[in-house]
């Protein structure tokens, strides 16, 4: 039997898998101070319970997110059979010194050792602190178009 949207357990789905692993920034989904939506692409670090990104202290989705906490994340690819992790969840803020330690392995993701650890010490120059944002899954869903389309498809 096939797993359910919104079951926890589609994070170890195949496709789910390949896409926390990947180079791909989430698409960040939160709801302005005005009531209207918003989405940033943000680099990704999964804890395996959590995904942790990293900003700015005055970065403007601070505000934002210590009024309304609940998110959205998206990862997908653009190769065809398009593969999609969708995550619903709720922000927890916490200011660190320095740069998030979440935050630093995912530029060793997303621009290889070397440049990832270059990257981390230009940032640490620069800024003091940062705030990491913890979102711990309460939903997931996972589209690979082969095996689980949208429910909007009559297939």
């Amino acid at each position: 039997m096939s797993v359910k949207q919104g079951s926890l357990d589609l994070l170890e789905h195949p496709a789910s898998q390949n896409l926390l692993r990947s180079t791909i920034p989430a698409r960040l989904a939160y709801v302005w101070t005005d009531g209207t939506p918003r989405v940033v692409p943000i680099w990704f670090h999964w804890t395996g319970r959590d995904f942790v990104l990293g900003t700015p202290p005055k970065a403007p989705k601070i505000k934002a997110l210590m009024q309304n906490p609940k998110v959205a994340l998206t990862i997908d690819d653009d190769q065809f059979p398009h593969k999609v992790l969708l995550v619903r969840g709720t922000a927890h803020l916490q200011t660190v010194k320095g740069v998030v330690p979440e935050y630093a392995m995912a530029a060793e993701r997303y621009f290889g050792a070397e440049q990832g650890k270059a990257w981390v010490a230009q940032l640490s120059a620069k800024a003091p602190e940062m705030v990491r944002i913890a979102i711990k899954p309460e939903w997931v869903g996972v589209l690979d178009f082969q095996t689980r389309f949208p429910s909007a498809l009559p297939l």
